[in-house]
């Protein structure tokens, strides 16, 4: 009888030991992957970026214009596809599909222009040639991107709110800082990913999160 008893509390005790590695091995199993309706969704942008002599050069525009009017400080750029909602992974995945067999494009300025928003208040007009509206076209297709106007590529040179006279006065500036703008060409050789939370004024939270070549012309 007590032979028996030890051969119980033995399977017993088998039995629970067995159980808990199975709830072990459960817990320790591959998780299932987050459905992407859950995973948090970003305020994106693509911009074209000029070559960096281009850059220093127009920084300096924009640091000139700022000292007087003020406004954030940003990169500069020409927007090929508009803020657009996305999930990290879909966006640089996006913009990688984009890129490819999109050929290196000339840009032409055309003149210092205002706009009516914080976003367009002075910037670099430029020249709507076939290759970059197509530009444009062709990756906005890619993300998805619909916009309610017709495409207007610009390189802003400066973000703010001012009043018609002051933006005027903006224009007058930039013009003075640099007279030699109107006909200004160069080329677009890279793409960038951009975070772009529109509502973030300070543009703080702004950043670059992929950069992609592309193919030469």
């Amino acid at each position: 009888m007590f032979h028996n008893l030890h051969i119980i509390r033995f399977l017993a005790l088998f039995g629970l030991l067995g159980f808990s590695l199975f709830l072990l091995s459960i817990s320790m199993a591959t998780p299932e992957p987050i459905p992407s309706e859950l995973i948090q969704k970003e305020i994106y942008s693509v911009w074209a970026i000029p070559p960096d002599e281009v850059i220093t050069r127009v920084k300096k525009l924009m640091e000139g214009l700022r000292a007087e009017f003020e406004g954030p400080q940003f990169e500069p750029h020409i927007t090929v596809v508009g803020a657009i909602s996305l999930t990290p992974e879909d966006a640089v995945k996006k913009l990688k599909t984009a890129c490819e067999g999109l050929k290196a494009y000339d840009v032409t300025v055309d003149r210092v222009a205002i706009g009516t928003f914080f976003y367009q208040c002075v910037y670099l007009l430029i020249h709507p040639t076939n290759q970059v509206v197509e530009a444009s076209s062709h990756c906005c297709e890619h993300f998805g991107y619909n916009s309610s106007t017709p495409y207007m590529p610009h390189l802003s040179i400066l973000y703010s709110d001012l009043t018609e006279d002051e933006k005027k006065k903006a224009q007058e500036k930039a013009n003075i800082l640099d007279d030699s703008l109107s006909g200004l060409t160069f080329p677009i050789t890279r793409l960038a990913l951009y975070k772009t939370d529109t509502e973030d004024k300070t543009l703080k939270s702004w950043e670059k999160i992929a950069e992609c070549s592309l193919d030469p012309k």
